[in-house]
């Protein structure tokens, strides 16, 4: 096992007990470094359960599942009666799935049922919008989505935490929108992802004996990419480490990039307040840049003063220098980066996967994707549209939480008229306004005869309709031995809901791909044999998608395409050939940095676009760039004075100086040889 790592990665999977913090630069093998380390503390007899592993993604708690397995003997023991023991693993998992074990446990000792259903955002924004229209005053309404954020920083701030209000009109509407937003889940038994951490810290500070099992059980946790984590998962992993210590977090203070959505740098920086014990471990070699690239990353950072010392360096050599060019516009921009991937495609037989363009902000994607569509250039844009926003998705996974729990009042008006049923949505409203006035779920409310005097004819009739279907399924989910998969075929069929689909969409191409979509959903529902009972396999399915809603995204298969990807949306990842566009005072640094204090951030967002890069890495600046269909001038990012001129080659594409003809030569000969 050892022999793949080097001495300090070494050191960090052999120190086991205490507090430890692996200060894991880009591309150092951090991944590598924590399965080795799971895979030696159940090698030397340290028990699966009692080993915890918390990450901030699914695809990562799956790569070090899977990881973790390979490194681990295959055969299991037997037991006296010949059959083997069941696999025991550690937990890993997100911060989130985390909270969802210990809830499901033991959070009716906060007043809610075991079966509580997760809210995606959707779902919160219907909750913002009710609240808001029920709110006083004739003032402008705010905009749901920025409610529901700035509810979301409110709940996670710490004591003495890093303050996210600007002003204390945000920090008033927080407070005022607070307890009805938390009441009225509460009304329809369901937990949002904040709730996940909030209640888990709620049940752990106000049950001593829950608190004493999640410690008893979890003696070895481990966090990775601790340099994100909040105040309140701060919280969470402090409360089940104070006493046994053994506490091992990795991260990289240079790459913490998400202040805005509530990080705290401070958790890594100041770990040694709360641990004054803790054993540093620096990983340094990196496996992915080569030294020209580093050093450049190396020099820039090193300008922030709110950090740890760490030089990156790498054993695969210099390699070419990083290229800087200008140009006229963004538009000249954009085509020169899309002719350049194309030419190295045919020249230098370099695949359109193996490029991706980096930009700070999403406006600065539609003209990368004007000029590929132009050059005919596969393309994929991470961070679209996910499979789990598109509206059939979002109704049908309604239908299945309405039926599972017919008071989640949200998921209920969302198919109430879907397909039509005469519940318009004033008579939503109706109900919705009785529903508060009786201090009941809306579903309580449709089945109480006095609200009929109130509403149509028509009204009445696709009420009961409804009435009796969610009736019919909810009680269906009871019968032991169901198949969930036929449950749902009749379920659409007696709702009509594909007709509704072929219905609402003029294109039967775009109609034939909503329904598949769903029959994809669909597929994944029986997917795996259980013993547990319809409405059980049902419920844990439903929290699969809520906490795992990139698995199906992720299951596609990309091809050869150019990745177009945001500064943010990038760290993780790493390409052999990058491009880092419009790197400009305004936006990179943005515009609010210098106003907000984040520039040292920027920095950093900057560090890890540049440490994407393996093998070569081009930046690029414009004279000017078209903003709200007006040019206006742009000047290079102050950040690009910071890397050392020996490093950069500069290229004007206004006046490229031509090819030498030997050069010439040889790449003709690699295109003819191409298209031959």
């Amino acid at each position: 096992m050892a022999h793949s790592l080097n001495p300090e990665q070494s050191r960090a999977v052999r120190t086991i007990e205490g507090p430890v913090l692996i200060l894991a630069g880009a591309g150092t093998g951090k991944t590598r470094v924590i399965t080795h380390r799971i895979a030696r503390m159940l090698t030397q007899g340290i028990a699966p359960e009692n080993i915890l592993a918390v990450t901030f993604t699914n695809k990562a708690a799956r790569e070090m599942q899977s990881r973790v397995s390979k490194l681990l003997p295959r055969r299991r023991p037997r037991q006296d009666d010949g059959t083997k023991d069941p696999p025991k693993r550690p937990t890993i998992c997100t911060f989130h799935s985390l909270g969802v074990r210990i809830l499901r446990r033991h959070i009716q000792a906060l007043g809610y049922k075991r079966n509580f259903v997760i809210y995606s955002q959707s779902d919160q924004l219907g909750v913002i919008k009710k609240i808001l229209s029920h709110m006083g005053g004739h003032a402008e309404k705010p905009d749901p989505a920025s409610v529901l954020a700035l509810l979301s920083r409110y709940r996670n701030q710490g004591e003495g935490g890093e303050e996210p209000f600007a002003d204390e009109q945000s920090r008033a509407l927080a407070q005022r929108i607070e307890a009805r937003y938390v009441d009225a889940l509460k009304a329809c038994n369901a937990v949002d992802f904040d709730d996940l951490i909030l209640l888990t810290l709620k049940l752990l500070r106000s049950q001593p004996e829950v608190l004493s099992a999640c410690r008893e059980r979890y003696r070895y946790v481990m966090v990775d990419e601790y340099q994100d984590t909040n105040a309140k998962q701060f919280e969470l992993i402090h409360l089940l480490t104070a006493e046994h210590r053994n506490l091992c977090v990795v991260g990289d203070d240079d790459q913490s990039i998400y202040g805005w959505r509530g990080a705290e740098i401070a958790n890594l920086l100041e770990l040694d307040r709360y641990y004054p014990e803790v054993t540093t471990i620096k990983l340094e070699q990196n496996y992915r840049s080569t030294n020209a690239i580093l050093k450049a990353a190396n020099a820039v950072i090193r300008h922030n003063t709110r950090r740890k010392e760490k030089t990156l360096w790498s054993e695969k050599g210099m390699g070419s220098r990083i290229q800087l060019a200008s140009y006229a516009d963004d538009e000249e921009e954009a085509r020169s980066v899309v002719e350049e991937i194309d030419f190295r495609r045919l020249a230098k037989k370099i695949p359109w996967k193996d490029h991706a363009i980096l930009f700070r902000t999403n406006q600065q994607s539609r003209v990368l994707e004007t000029a590929l569509r132009n050059a005919k250039i596969r393309y994929r844009l991470v961070g679209g549209q996910s499979f789990f926003d598109r509206r059939e998705i979002k109704e049908f996974v309604a239908y299945l939480k309405t039926v599972l729990n017919p008071h989640d009042d949200i998921s209920l008006l969302r198919i109430a008229n879907v397909p039509a049923r005469g519940i318009s949505d004033k008579t939503a409203q109706t109900l919705l306004a009785l529903s508060q006035e009786h201090r009941c779920s809306v579903f309580e409310i449709m089945g109480r005869l006095q609200v009929h005097s109130e509403l149509s004819r028509q009204a009445i009739n696709g009420i009961g309709e409804l009435n009796r279907l969610i009736h019919h399924f909810h009680l269906a989910l009871e019968q032991p031995g169901l198949s969930l998969t036929s449950w749902v075929e009749t379920l659409l069929e007696d709702t009509r809901y594909l007709e509704e689909l072929r219905r609402s969409e003029k294109d039967p191409a775009v109609a034939d791909s909503r329904i598949q979509n769903i029959r994809d959903l669909i597929a994944s529902i029986d997917s795996s044999p259980t013993s547990r009972l319809p409405h059980q396999q049902l419920e844990a399915f439903l929290e699969d998608l809520t906490l795992d809603a990139d698995r199906l995204t992720e299951k596609e298969d990309t091809g050869d395409q150019v990745t177009l990807i945001t500064t943010h949306s990038c760290k993780g990842l790493e390409f052999p050939h990058v491009f880092l566009v419009g790197v400009e005072e305004g936006l990179l640094p943005h515009s609010r940095s210098r106003v907000e204090g984040t520039l040292e951030e920027e920095r950093r967002l900057f560090y890890v676009a540049l440490t994407r890069a393996m093998s070569s890495l081009v930046l690029s600046i414009c004279h000017s760039r078209k903003r709200y269909g007006e040019k206006t001038p742009c000047h290079p990012s102050p950040f690009l004075a910071e890397i050392p001129e020996e490093w950069v080659e500069h290229r004007d594409e206004a006046n490229r100086a031509p090819v030498e003809q030997a050069v010439g030569k040889s790449l003709f000969g690699s295109i003819k040889d191409a298209i031959q």
